[in-house]
């Protein structure tokens, strides 16, 4: 069996050109139920696992790895709120562009801002959790606001910019999260 027919064999109705969304069946909308991104995740993979076509040979195990590979990057990317945003973005022609566009509202670094100083004034647990608590209560907020941004307005322009000001967001949090950890040892 050449490697097309092994690549047919393993693939059966999956095309190279489908979106991450497609692959999956699901609609390309930012709320996804993750249950079921679950189950179509568990049922990809085992249409796709290389151990399923050990009997049709090397080839076969090959073009099922990189399916495998495959479903498991689209996974990621629709599992994670901040990929699956920007993914969809990309999709509509808004892409993030988070490396060489930086630019964000005042408001925005004046918030940034503050939870630095915040921060490097947080003395103890308490703080620190005082802090992470408001941090993960704007996150929601600005989830959310991506969310309708992306599912109800379909502004892209508009959820570019939340989704870098959620990437500042997240990285800020990481770094809250270390300094509890680094006050728990």
């Amino acid at each position: 069996m050449g490697p097309a027919a092994a690549g047919a064999v393993v693939t059966g109705s999956l095309r190279l050109d489908l979106d991450d969304f497609e692959l999956f069946d699901l609609p390309r909308r930012f709320a996804v139920e993750p249950a079921l991104l679950d189950e179509r995740w568990k049922a990809l993979q085992a249409q796709v696992h290389p151990d399923r076509f050990a009997a049709q040979g090397t080839a076969a195990q090959r073009v099922a790895m990189q399916w495998a590979v495959r479903v498991n990057e689209a996974y990621q990317r629709l599992k994670h709120p901040l990929k699956r945003a920007a993914y969809l973005c990309e999709l509509n022609g808004a892409p993030v562009q988070a490396e060489s566009n930086t630019a964000m509202p005042a408001d925005f670094l004046m918030q940034q801002m503050a939870w630095r100083e915040a921060l490097d004034e947080a003395r103890d647990e308490d703080a620190l959790d005082a802090l992470a608590a408001q941090v993960r209560a704007r996150r929601r907020e600005m989830l959310e606001a991506l969310r309708e941004c992306i599912d109800e307005r379909h502004d892209y322009a508009a959820a570019v910019q939340q989704v870098r000001a959620l990437m500042f967001i997240e990285r800020f949090a990481e770094e809250v999260d270390r300094r509890l950890d680094a006050l728990g040892q």
